[in-house]
This record gives C-alpha cells, structure tokens and sequence, in this order.
C-alpha cells in the first residue's frame, strides 16, 4: 500500500492514462463508472480512480480481480481510497 503522506506517492498518480474521480458517490455507482471506463480503454491504459465510499475498496479489487485488471498502486486516507488499475486484455 503506498502511504499518500509521501512526496514519492504523487509519482504513480501522474502515471495515469485517465482520472476517474467517484468522489461523493455511493455504491454501485462508483463501480458502474469504473466499469464503463475501462471499457472504452486499450490494454495496458492506467486509471486512477478515486473514491471516497468505503465500499468501493472492496467493489474494486473484485472487479479487477474477475476481469483480470490489475491494480498497480493504492492510497488509503482517512476519507479517500485511490487507485492505479491497468487495463488487462479481456
């Protein structure tokens, strides 16, 4: 897990081929935008997606998991969940 207090933290952010910010979403929306997203993306493309819903954490591993995308780096704060996930082939 990367610790967002670290400047090196930022590096993996900017890395991102799109932003996909669900702040203030609820589940299942944040998850159903992630999805649509990854659609229209090519394999091997990076998004950071943001979330503030705790329930995405989960929502997000799963579905990198079952569609076989990867999640490259992560970020917990107190109130905000980020992730770096790469576009698998399927």
């Amino acid at each position: 897990m990367v610790d967002a207090t670290k400047d090196s933290s930022a590096d993996w952010r900017t890395s991102a081929d799109e932003v996909l910010d669900t702040s203030g979403l609820r589940c299942p929306e944040p998850l159903m935008l992630l999805r649509n997203r990854m659609r229209t993306l090519a394999t091997g493309a990076r998004v950071h997606a943001i979330a503030t819903d705790p329930a995405s954490v989960r929502d997000f591993e799963q579905f990198a998991s079952f569609l076989g995308h990867a999640i490259i780096e992560r970020s917990t704060t107190e109130k905000c969940f980020e992730f770096l996930i790469e576009k698998g082939r399927r």
